[in-house]
């Protein structure tokens, strides 16, 4: 999948480990593939708990008493798709660890269109864990945030370019021209994997498209479009760095100018 970046991260630290060790037997390279892939897991743990302190520490700012924060969030970055945290869930299961109940925090999943991961896996994750959790559909974020049930925003991302410009799945560049527009905090929780130093900024990214019945006929039991019309569906897009409140690593925050904060935390 040509968006997502950490995937070639990762497949390229288990190449090495086939290329630095040819003269093993492969029984050797595979045990040594193993190792490799447990020390990614074990970081993963740790960088996802990192991303999640940061967070937690925007949440506690927000929280007033006897009234849960407002957490918006879109597709899934939680437990179902790192090791154990998430990312952009990875703040909420930090408050669960931290003592909050879990209706000190009301988390609004995207239902995220077409695949419908935020309604299918967010929700589920995050309600199986006890958190106050509700799904929308998603061009019904701008409501929820002019009714003012939204304090901040917190989504993965697939890559980020030097200059702060990050690919997520579709959708979420929605989220982040809304945000701007209501002056809710909008953050990109991304493991610095994600963040591509050779990418200037979005016009080097490249956007998958995918297959156009994803749209027309994924989930109906017949097909809801009229044969032969034309489909756009791009499995990503990118939100510009100027409308980006922070970018959480497990580094630390990082603000605009983003690339100069790229290089203080050793990118």
């Amino acid at each position: 999948r040509p968006t997502a970046v950490n995937l070639f991260w990762a497949l390229d630290r288990m190449s090495r480990i086939v290329d630095e060790n040819k003269d093993l037997s492969v029984s050797e390279i595979q045990k040594l593939l193993y190792s490799e892939a447990d020390a990614i897991r074990e970081e993963d743990v740790m960088i996802s708990r990192n991303i999640g302190e940061i967070g937690f520490n925007l949440l506690s700012d927000l929280k007033k008493d006897g009234k849960p924060v407002g957490i918006l969030t879109h597709c899934n970055a939680g437990t179902l798709a790192t090791a154990k945290y998430g990312t952009a869930t990875a703040p909420m299961y930090i408050a669960l660890e931290k003592g909050w109940a879990g209706d000190d925090m009301h988390v609004y999943c995207d239902e995220t269109r077409p695949l419908l991961q935020g309604i299918r896996l967010t929700s589920f994750e995050l309600s199986n864990a006890g958190i106050q959790t509700t799904v929308q559909c998603d061009n019904m974020a701008a409501v929820l945030m002019e009714e003012g049930k939204i304090d901040i925003i917190f989504v993965g991302c697939d890559r980020v370019a030097r200059n702060g410009d990050a690919a997520n799945k579709i959708g979420t560049n929605t989220l982040a021209i809304l945000a701007k527009h209501y002056g809710i905090p909008f953050y990109i929780c991304a493991p610095t994997s994600t963040i591509d130093m050779a990418a200037a900024d979005k016009t080097d990214i490249p956007i998958e498209i995918r297959d156009p019945d994803e749209v027309t006929e994924t989930w109906y039991s017949e097909r809801m479009a009229p044969p032969g019309i034309d489909v756009f569906n791009p499995a990503f897009d990118v939100s510009d760095h100027t409308l980006l409140t922070g970018i959480i690593t497990e580094k630390g925050m990082c603000q605009a100018p983003y690339d100069q904060a790229f290089e203080a935390i050793g990118l």
